[in-house]
């Protein structure tokens, strides 16, 4: 491993001396050659691996056209992925920026001009829920009510309530003259990998019919394939109002987007949005070649079978390890484990046996491989698991 030395990068990040110097599929190699199995996936992102040939070929070949005009023209390659989109889900429309964050964000505006622009600017209030991460910017945070995170940074917007539990009696209660909508994860992801159920997403929609208010969901990380279907509330066969995408589309291109109904998207206007980076051909591009990709069916097949095979042998280490894990969380592809031991700890002892995972919220080891990870490399991290646990129960024993 090379010397470290004084960074100039902010501090922002608890992050290893491990440095990667290129990936092959599943696969993450240093610069010492050392090579990881990467089922982190740069946090539910790389949903094709490391250098996926297409991904490749599509982000060389418009780096040669274009990469940046602005939205002041037309961008076909933005009308093509837009038009996808829509054709792959509920939508009509499509807004395009660079990040979860800033999808949630838009989210978030137009669930409130809709109001405004029919005669109600009094519905502001957006309720979502206990555990639930909607990005960094001070309105997605002061969304999820987190106050570790929101902390030092000054009195949050206004406008946001937190329902306690996935529980419709109590979601009701919080409804007022001034509710705008309801936003929620149909997965939580950093809130512990909490699946909110299909029966649950079913009651939201209803409710919100009944009040004659918004459901927005956010699919920024269990979206694009992740739980088996193109979007997660698909399991649920339930339509939302508007959606917010990101990390998977890009396949590790910055890219994302707020997607609605004809109804919310005819409330933005030139000049109510904006983004100067947000879908521009090189994004574009690459985000159409993903959605190509994952969008088959066949393709969403092997995402059950792999996911329902490494589902299988997860339940057999927690019966062999149930002083390390109690519980198997999540759907599809979007996994988690929750830990006995500080799961900080258990990430550590997988990086040891070269097998990279992502902690989240309620103590819990997310397991986030490519969609289109083998078998055989389930059968590594399973190993890697066995391992780690012989590693963390000797620890213990020791203290």
């Amino acid at each position: 491993m090379n010397e470290t030395k004084q960074s100039h990068v902010m501090a922002t990040y608890n992050r290893t001396a491990l440095r990667f110097e290129r990936g092959e599929g599943a696969w993450l190699i240093t610069d010492d050659g050392d090579r990881y199995l990467d089922f982190g996936s740069g946090v539910a992102v790389n949903v094709l691996g490391h250098a996926h040939p297409k991904l490749v070929a599509t982000l060389k070949a418009q780096a040669e056209k274009l990469w940046h005009v602005s939205n002041l023209y037309t961008i076909p390659e933005q009308e093509a992925l837009a038009d996808a989109l829509c054709a792959h889900s509920f939508a009509e429309r499509v807004f395009f920026c660079n990040s979860g964050a800033e999808a949630a964000e838009g989210m978030i505006k137009v669930m409130r001009k809709y109001h405004a622009v029919n005669g109600r600017p009094e519905k502001v209030t957006l309720i979502s829920f206990a555990g639930a991460f909607h990005g960094r910017t001070l309105a997605a945070l002061a969304a999820a009510g987190n106050q570790a995170y929101l902390e030092g940074f000054g009195p949050p917007p206004a406008g946001f309530v937190q329902c306690p539990a996935f529980d419709i009696g109590q979601l009701e209660a919080l409804i007022d003259d001034t509710t705008a909508g309801i936003l929620i994860e149909p997965v939580q992801g950093e809130g512990g990998v909490r699946d909110t159920g299909t029966g649950f997403l079913r009651d939201l929609r209803t409710l919100c019919d009944k009040h004659d208010i918004l459901l927005g969901f956010d699919e920024v990380q269990c979206g694009i394939g992740r739980t088996g279907k193109l979007f997660a509330h698909e399991w649920a066969e339930v339509i939302p109002d508007v959606m917010a995408i990101a990390k998977g589309i890009g396949g590790g291109f910055p890219l994302g987007a707020f997607l609605t109904s004809e109804k919310l998207g005819a409330a933005m206007q030139a000049g109510t949005h904006g983004s100067t980076y947000g879908g521009n051909p090189l994004a574009t591009a690459v985000g159409a070649a993903v959605l190509e990709t994952v969008g088959q069916p066949a393709f969403l097949e092997h995402v059950q079978d792999v996911s329902s095979f490494f589902r299988q042998q997860l339940a057999q280490v927690i019966d062999e390890n149930n002083d390390i894990f109690t519980e198997l969380r999540g759907l599809g592809l979007l996994i988690g484990l929750k830990c006995t031991p500080l799961n900080s700890d258990v990430v550590a002892a997988l990086r040891h046996h070269h097998l990279l995972s992502v902690g989240a919220g309620e103590n819990t080891l997310r397991l986030l491989p490519p969609l289109n990870v083998t078998r055989e490399e389930v059968a590594v991290a399973i190993a890697a698991l066995q391992a780690a646990c012989v590693d963390l129960r000797a620890a213990k024993d020791k203290a």
